[in-house]
């Protein structure tokens, strides 16, 4: 006996909505990565290799590994909640936008600082240009998850015909 079980388009849709998400999350880690190789807020010291701090060390190349793997998740959470309303650009852009400064907020100046150690919620050099990058994350995301989904759901009207 065979029991046959309904899901809602919308349930049904989270797993597509999770993988354009996590490509979106490297798109936008990738463009984060740069900005936070190139800045030194803090006595010629890379951004990238603070991030390598978490896991007690300055190697750069672990820093990317650590970044993008957040950056990664963070993209697949943001396809699980704002998937349906991201598929066109500008509203993309706003929730990406305020996707990354609530990932600043979450991350950068609440969780990082607090597993090394240092002051929570501080405004210094390090966290506005660490502002900057999780804004850049953000608007790279949500521009790549609405090309992403607009890119699909092109390939899919030509298989539906």
């Amino acid at each position: 006996m065979t029991t046959a079980m309904h899901v809602s388009p919308r349930i049904a849709v989270i797993p597509v909505h999770a993988i354009w998400g996590a490509a979106a999350g490297l798109v936008g880690g990738v463009g984060m990565g740069i900005w936070m190789s190139v800045s030194r807020p803090m006595a010629d010291t890379a951004m990238i290799t603070m991030v390598a701090g978490l896991l007690g060390t300055t190697n750069a190349f672990a820093g990317w590994l650590i970044h993008l793997s957040i950056a990664v998740f963070a993209g697949t959470t943001f396809g699980v909640l704002f998937g349906q309303f991201a598929q066109r650009l500008a509203p993309a852009l706003v929730l990406g936008l305020a996707y990354g400064a609530a990932w600043w907020l979450l991350g950068a100046l609440w969780i990082m600082p607090a597993n090394m150690g240092m002051p929570v919620f501080d405004w210094n050099e390090v966290t506005a240009s660490s502002l900057g990058a999780h804004l850049v994350f953000g608007l790279l995301a949500g521009a790549a998850f609405s090309c992403i989904a607009l890119t699909a759901g092109r390939r899919t009207d030509r298989t539906t015909r």
